[in-house]
């Protein structure tokens, strides 16, 4: 490995970690001088915030000399290792569009987690460093997770696209709940004082309204937005009783992660009406866990009279949908766009409901291709339907503009019928 191949590992995984997937094309144009600007400043920031630190522990006495300068290295160096807890895991960040919900309950989660740990640096105080090292590592990466979900659920609020109004208030919001809680909060210490068992159980407590208040604040989130599983619960459930269901009832049966569906926490209500059926919920369970949206065609594909037939089928389309050992392998042209996902979701979808009701199993790709094949009678369906399916769904008030996913980066080249190259 050469000097010109370290340099070139180095600038992408410094491009994974601080600039968006994509870049620049996935931002306006005004992105990378605002963000050039912000990180000067925040730099600037950070040297006051030291300085500033060492003169609050003069202040209170501990004396002049190495003793408060140690102390308010150990301080920043706790900081330190948080934020770049942060940074590392900003690479992450698509993962918290498609559940946000649940992400947003996982950050909770690890905020309280750290706030624990730091309760207990007074019973060990020679291992103040660590300690508040990953507690301060969690509490950065709860904070970054709670920003970036933060935006999921504010887009979802601005009904008429007032972004900027609705962030405001919420930032106002924030900062009155903020107020009260440091007031109680001082009473509670002057309460509590140096004892740590008294410390914990106050903080066992707070933690479980904490966390109660928030369960309950993501419940009643309606996300409109179409991610792999709540667009198969949509589908499936319009393929079976030819309805849409509701935004709501969809949500309430969201796990708040698909991937662990006992995770699931369903809202009380007489009034709820069940409208979803078992075999939709069980049907988005399963393709959710089968679906590989960015597969690389040649792991597809093993000869190439399939590829031909692939191609040949799918020539209209900006993907190429197959199943290979019970997975639903999409593979995305290099001109695919969320709506083309979304599209080849909806075919998955009847593809599951082809083997499940009407009993056609797959065979090889080049008979499924064929006329009266799995895969040709699917793709025939969906360029018949899924605009019919689409304008339903926009008037039960889903927005349909897309597939909220993180597919692979895979993508075929037009052209090229044997393999696939990464965008």
């Amino acid at each position: 490995m050469n000097l010109g191949d370290i340099w070139t590992k180095c600038n992408d995984l410094v491009t994974s970690l601080l600039l968006p997937e994509g870049f620049p094309e996935s931002v306006t144009s005004d992105y990378l001088e605002y963000s050039l600007w912000r990180g000067v400043q925040g730099i600037a920031a950070q040297i006051s915030g030291v300085l500033a630190t060492q003169a609050l522990l003069y202040a209170i006495g501990l004396g002049k000399g190495a003793i408060p300068t140690a102390a308010a290295v150990n301080w920043v160096l706790k900081d330190g290792i948080g934020y770049l807890s942060k940074i590392m895991l900003s690479k992450f960040g698509r993962h918290f569009d498609v559940n946000p919900k649940g992400w947003r309950l996982f950050a909770d989660l690890l905020e309280n987690a750290a706030f624990g740990m730091e309760i207990l640096t007074p019973a060990f105080p020679h291992l103040f460093v660590p300690i508040g090292a990953v507690a301060g590592a969690g509490r950065s990466a709860a904070a970054l997770i709670q920003a970036a979900t933060r935006s999921c659920f504010y887009a979802g609020f601005a009904a008429q696209r007032n972004f900027a109004e609705v962030i405001a208030k919420g930032e106002a919001q924030g900062m009155v709940s903020k107020s009260i809680g440091i007031m109680l909060g001082i009473a509670l210490a002057n309460a509590v004082q140096s004892s740590t068992p008294l410390a914990l159980a106050s903080f066992g407590v707070i933690t479980w309204i904490h966390m109660f208040c928030n369960l309950k604040s993501y419940q009643s989130i309606q996300l409109r937005t179409l991610n792999p599983y709540r667009a198969s619960l949509v589908f499936s459930e319009y393929l079976l009783s030819g309805l849409v269901p509701s935004v709501k009832e969809v949500n309430d049966d969201e796990p708040l992660f698909p991937a662990f569906p006992l995770l699931i926490v369903k809202p009380t209500s007489e009034e709820q009406f069940e409208l979803l059926s078992t075999d939709a919920k069980d049907a988005a369970a399963h393709i959710d866990r089968r679906l590989q949206l960015g597969s690389k065609l040649s792991g597809v594909v093993k000869n190439r009279e399939d590829a031909a037939a692939l191609f040949d089928l799918y020539k209209s389309e900006a993907y190429i949908l197959t199943e290979l050992e019970g997975r639903y392998c999409v593979a995305l042209k290099e001109s695919s766009s969320k709506q083309d996902m979304l599209r080849s979701l909806y075919q998955v979808c009847y593809l599951y409901w082809l083997e499940r009701n009407a009993g056609i199993k797959s065979s090889t790709i080049v008979d499924d291709c064929r006329p009266g094949g799995k895969l040709q009678i699917s793709l025939e369906y969906v360029q018949r339907e899924f605009n019919h399916v689409k304008n339903d769904s926009e008037t039960a008030g889903w927005v349909m503009d897309g597939l909220i996913a993180r597919p692979l980066p895979n993508r075929v080249r037009v052209g090229n019928e044997t393999s696939s190259v990464a965008a």
